[in-house]
């Protein structure tokens, strides 16, 4: 070889050394994007700068998950999922900030269309207020703060943290001393104080600390998870119940996957926040119980579990944080490893998830929920960050 060659050759290895590293694959990122922007094609609903609550909107079920009766689908959905939607967006822009936090910006506009200040203290019902007055949901709530919350510490908008707070301020507005504390589900009712409503509620207020410093957040969320941890969490098993029933004193032991994952992610947090290894021991306790529960496996091996797919994105937040502590990854590799299993395998045409993972249900033509669908951009979002997709490339 002459030397000019070997010159010119130094100089082109790492040219074409530094164009495949900008080609890297980020298959993950890459299918976050892919999932979000098919929620935001499918779903929204133009006019009103809202979503609808199935794709096809023209499917228009009895909805079952209200307090008091069933409530037929509207034109636009209710809260809960079009939650799903603003909490993928936060997810997407902390990937991608030059590129998604327009799209928070267009989910505070949604949200804040729920937002109801004819009732003191003000807070987000479960419809938009200009279509009529309808019930206040304590669980619904806490969804909001925590996304708004969220998105501060993504965009650093101080307006996302005073909503935040103003949230936590409505729910505890709701708290009452009957079986040492807890907020109930519903605004005005109080037959049950569920892990729902105080989890997400606990998550906030210790979500709030990380952002302030603010020693009375701490406090708030001290007095939510002791609550949580003395009347709802099985001590045998490692799981939370569902809620606690006030009129008879005692436990509807029903178990959900996000139940679980709320007071994980807060015992993950709480250990950070003050060292005590009580506090670490507790989250590997229940990730420990709740995966020994919730997680099946196929005769092909692979693991699903039997619940909304958006619960079990709130079990595989706590899955996350766990991880980025003990660095093991036994939890968070098998419901990756669903998800994958997901994408070749439990899709319809438009692109859209079977309920069911494991794609032994045909559900190819079945009408998809908004919750069921945009949870998975955040699934996708943060499996791209454990797999450090969002370094340069």
């Amino acid at each position: 070889m002459s030397m000019k060659n070997y010159i010119l050759l130094l100089i082109i290895c790492p040219l074409l050394l530094s164009c495949a590293d900008s080609r890297q694959p980020t298959p993950y990122k890459d299918k976050a994007e892919e999932m979000f922007l098919k929620v935001w094609e499918l779903y929204r609903v133009p006019e009103y700068g809202l979503f609808s609550e199935y794709y096809p909107n023209s499917y228009r079920p009895d909805l079952t998950y209200f307090n008091d009766s069933t409530r037929q689908a509207q034109e636009v959905s209710y809260l809960w999922p079009m939650s799903g939607v603003f909490s993928s967006a936060v997810l997407m822009a902390k990937l991608e900030p030059g590129k998604y936090t327009v799209y928070v910006d267009s989910m505070v506009t949604a949200v804040e269309k729920y937002y109801d200040t004819y009732r003191v203290p003000f807070g987000y019902q479960a419809y938009p207020v200009e279509f009529n007055k309808v019930d206040r949901y304590y669980d619904d709530n806490g969804l909001v703060g925590i996304d708004y919350i969220d998105a501060y510490m993504v965009t650093k908008n101080p307006h996302y943290l005073e909503k935040a707070k103003q949230v936590l301020t409505f729910i505890l507005s709701g708290w009452d001393d009957r079986f040492e504390g807890a907020v109930s589900w519903l605004e005005g009712v109080k037959d049950q104080k569920p892990a729902c409503s105080n989890g997400k509620a606990l998550v906030l207020a210790l979500k709030l600390y990380e952002a302030t410093q603010d020693v009375y957040y701490l406090e708030v969320g001290k007095k939510f998870y002791n609550w949580i941890d003395k009347y709802l969490k099985d001590p045998e098993r490692g799981v939370v119940w569902n809620s606690w029933l006030t009129t008879t004193a005692a436990v509807c032991p029903d178990l959900y996957t996000y139940n679980t994952g709320t007071l994980l992610q807060a015992a993950v947090a709480l250990y950070h926040f003050t060292k005590e290894e009580a506090y670490l021991e507790n989250a590997k306790f229940l990730a420990a119980g709740s995966f020994k529960h919730f997680v099946k496996y196929t005769e092909e091996g692979i693991p699903f579990i039997k619940d909304l797919p958006w619960f079990n994105l709130v079990l595989f937040r706590g899955y996350d944080d766990l991880y980025h502590v003990t660095g093991d990854s036994k939890y968070i590799d098998a419901m990756i490893k669903a998800i994958d299993y997901a994408w070749d395998n439990a899709r319809d045409q438009a692109g859209l998830f079977y309920n069911d993972w494991t794609g032994r249900t045909d559900e190819s033509k079945k009408p998809k929920w908004l919750l069921d669908s945009s949870c998975i951009p955040e699934f996708y979002a943060r499996i791209a960050i454990i797999k450090g997709e969002t370094k340069k490339r």
